[in-house]
């Protein structure tokens, strides 16, 4: 089954399902990125600070893969934030990646204390309008951090990444990104295993005959959010992306939603500044 897409806010497809590489060194990359290319993934999700764009590059380089038929997405770090560095760190990402423009390009973190994400947004807004970027979006943004960003400036972002899984399933944030038209795309979407041993998980997952991540993705899938799941095991990056062929019922999305914790694996961003 091909997979799903969501159409941002300015018309483009994303895949719904994509492949992320947090934590994978780079000398690991190309080998996992390459297999999730076999699979069927064409969703690739890195960042600067990954320190692993090369190894994305690589395997996008050697697959053979028509560049049309791929979404890559980076995003620019905070130290790199403010509108002359982040143009230059957009620069640096594309040289390491071996590709002229990017699918989606996105703030990493608000970084509060730094105060520099509205000048980082018009930095953004200068490479989308030279054609050089698809669509701009934003990460761990905090419905008070969209609320400014929008109200200054000109360009509403196509996606917030943000974490969420069922034990965390930001709804405020999922809220105002509905509110303007943002795609919610869920980072850490499996809670980095936390929520696979949970019996609500388990019994739909012996229901289905599939795995508990299987669930856990599918439950965000149907629920209309992008997921980017992340493993270097080629039996699991297999996995990750079988998760079209069954459904959820209203009850068992219903009792995945009960999961909710407040189970927060990372940092909070009102207080992250890296």
């Amino acid at each position: 089954m091909s997979i799903p897409t969501i159409t941002l806010n300015n018309g483009i497809e994303m895949p719904q399902l994509g492949f992320g590489v947090f934590q994978v060194p780079d000398d690991e990359t190309t080998t996992a990125v390459a297999e999730a290319l076999r699979v069927g993934y064409r969703s690739i999700d890195t960042a600067a600070i990954y320190g692993n764009e090369t190894g994305v590059g690589r395997a996008i380089a050697e697959s053979g893969i028509a560049r049309d038929d791929l979404f890559i997405t980076s995003k620019v770090w905070n130290t790199d934030q403010g509108y002359d560095s982040t143009l230059r760190a957009y620069d640096d990402t594309l040289a390491k990646l071996g590709l002229e423009q990017l699918d989606l390009y996105l703030i990493h973190w608000p970084a509060p204390a730094l105060d520099l994400y509205v000048d980082t947004w018009r930095a953004l807004e200068r490479i989308l309008a030279d054609g050089r970027v698809r669509a701009i979006g934003v990460s761990n943004f905090e419905p008070a951090h969209l609320e400014r960003l929008i109200a200054m400036s000109t360009v509403v972002p196509a996606v917030n990444q943000v974490e969420l899984h069922p034990a965390m399933q930001n709804r405020a944030v999922i809220a105002a990104n509905s509110a303007h038209g943002i795609a919610t795309e869920a980072w850490s979407p499996l809670a980095q295993g936390a929520v696979l041993q949970d019996p609500a998980v388990l019994a739909v997952a012996q229901h289905h005959g599939v795995s508990p991540a299987q669930v856990v993705l599918r439950w965000h899938l149907q629920q209309g959010r992008i997921v980017i799941p992340k493993s270097v095991t080629a039996s699991r990056i297999a996995e990750n992306h079988d998760v079209l062929g069954f459904d959820l019922s209203a009850e068992e999305l219903t009792a995945l939603d009960g999961l909710e914790r407040d189970g927060r694996t990372g940092p909070h961003p009102d207080e992250f500044n890296g």
